[in-house]
């Protein structure tokens, strides 16, 4: 088991690292620099970066612990994120680029008008501060294991990585995290590569015997023909591709990165190349859950329970906490749970700034504005760290709720966007801020009449449904006329 003084080592040697990335890449730098990369960097480091970005360290433990209760069938959700990836590089790149926009927002106003614009924003910033603090504060509670003999608390450890996470990007921004993420990308992978041939050293079993036990126990199956669970395929693999349109394509967070590159042709090659990086690395973290839980069955592992209920985002930290894996891939956990926490929460952190700072105070309009950026950088730090102690003595479920409240809050995006892209029509813009607000709550209570009415669960599908809702409201206030 690694020591308090071994984790406080190599935590600090990679910060470090970060640090001297940081100052590596922001050599030069100006607000341009902070807020396009001055569109110069390499469509493959981005790519691979992004992997970073979208596996956070929520995912990192939870999607292993996940194979207990539901298989293989992710794997459905992963094949309809690559047809919404690809939407989004057909689609929406080459829109972006024709717009030279540095928000993704701003289409919204060409689009629509103020009203479209500043909602489009205000939805990104609310969901982006919430899922990147409690993501960030999941990763932090896993981190603090590491420094249970010191009884250090959670707060002490925030704002110290707080501060090192702003550190690192105040000056260079969204050019330096196309490096670090990069960097913390490779050391994610390698993580998971050093898990799974731990496990096949330790069991000392051929491949063909562990394929014919995970199938015997049931977790490589696959499909889910069901149409009542949430696992059914059309369900997982519809939602799918337009949370990957929502959460990536129309998330300030994600885009900021690809919207660095040179031209629109690069940009739709590091898209195309990251859905599939990102398919194979989800699916890497899939076969590791079926290795832990096969590791767990050969050596008679007790299960992490609570009330008789296998907590299976636990069991993944639990192993490696108890010593099983060995000094190495401990060690691998440790930088590997860290890269998946900072290469999520840093991004989103930048982005939030930049979305804020062009959306609301219009700082490219503006002169001497290092001051300003600096200052909403810090405000935003500060948000973050805010939301991380009002959520710190919270439970795991109610973490998976919450999550679960992205699939209404990006929604309204979606319905918004599909609207402004497909059709020609004139939309009453002021109307925007009442149906993105509205939208939601019609689908949260249409979905619990079809749960109690039909036992159908909409699952991720929710997204969709509100998405709907929002067109609809915006039909309804255009033929009423209202707001006018």
């Amino acid at each position: 088991m690694i020591s308090p003084f071994l984790a406080l080592f190599i935590l600090s040697a990679y910060f470090l690292l970060l640090l001297y990335i940081s100052h590596l890449t922001s050599k030069n730098s100006d607000e341009e620099t902070f807020f396009t990369g001055n569109r110069k960097s390499p469509w493959i480091i981005v790519a691979i970066g992004m992997i970073g970005t979208a596996i956070s360290g929520v995912t990192f433990v939870s999607l292993p612990g996940s194979v207990f209760t539901n298989s293989y069938h992710y794997g459905q959700f992963i094949l309809g994120n690559i047809v919404g990836y690809l939407f989004v590089m057909i689609v929406l790149i080459p829109l972006y680029y024709k717009l030279n926009l540095v928000s993704i927002y701003t289409y919204l106003e060409n689009r629509f008008g103020f009203y479209s614009y500043k909602t489009g924003s205000f939805i990104f910033l609310i969901s982006r501060s919430f899922g990147a603090a409690l993501r960030m504060l999941l990763a932090l509670k896993i981190l603090s294991v590491f420094f249970k003999e010191w009884d250090v608390g959670i707060l002490t450890i925030g704002i110290i990585c707080m501060v090192l996470v702003y550190l690192y990007t105040y000056k260079g921004g969204v050019k330096t995290l196309v490096w670090t993420d990069f960097m913390q990308s490779i050391f994610l992978v390698s993580a998971a590569l050093f898990v799974i041939v731990t496990i096949f050293y330790q069991l000392n079993l051929p491949l063909s015997e562990i394929i014919l036990k995970a199938q015997e126990k049931q977790y490589l199956t696959f499909f889910d023909w069901d149409w009542k669970n949430k696992q059914y395929f059309w369900k997982q693999f519809l939602s799918g591709i337009f949370i990957a349109i929502a959460m990536t394509g129309l998330d300030r967070d994600m885009m900021q990165k690809s919207l660095t590159i040179k031209n629109v042709k690069d940009a739709q090659k590091n898209t195309l190349l990251f859905s599939f990086f990102i398919a194979f690395v989800q699916i890497l973290f899939l076969f590791i859950g079926v290795m832990i839980y096969l590791y767990i069955e050969h050596f008679n592992i007790p299960l992490p329970m609570n009330n008789g209920v296998v907590e299976t985002d636990k069991v993944f930290p639990e192993i490696v906490k108890q010593g099983y894996f060995g000094m190495i891939t401990s060690i691998m956990f440790l930088l590997g749970i860290s890269a998946a926490a900072f290469a999520s929460f840093d991004s989103a952190l930048t982005a939030l700034t930049t979305s804020f700072s062009y959306d609301f105070l219009q700082i490219h309009k503006r002169e001497n504005t290092k001051r300003l950026k600096n200052a909403v950088h810090i405000g935003f730090s500060l948000f973050l760290l805010c939301i991380m102690l009002a959520f710190s003595n919270a439970k795991g479920d109610i973490f998976g709720q919450i999550f679960s409240l992205a699939s209404y809050t990006y929604s309204p995006l979606l319905g918004l966007f599909m609207l402004g892209i497909f059709t020609k029509t004139q939309w009453n813009d002021k109307s925007v801020p009442i149906a993105c607000l509205s939208a939601p709550i019609l689908a949260y209570y249409f979905n619990g009449l079809l749960k109690s009415s039909f036992d159908f669960d909409m699952g991720f599908l929710t997204i969709l449904t509100g998405a709907v809702f929002t067109v609809l409201l915006m039909m309804v206030f255009r033929t009423k006329r209202v707001f006018q």
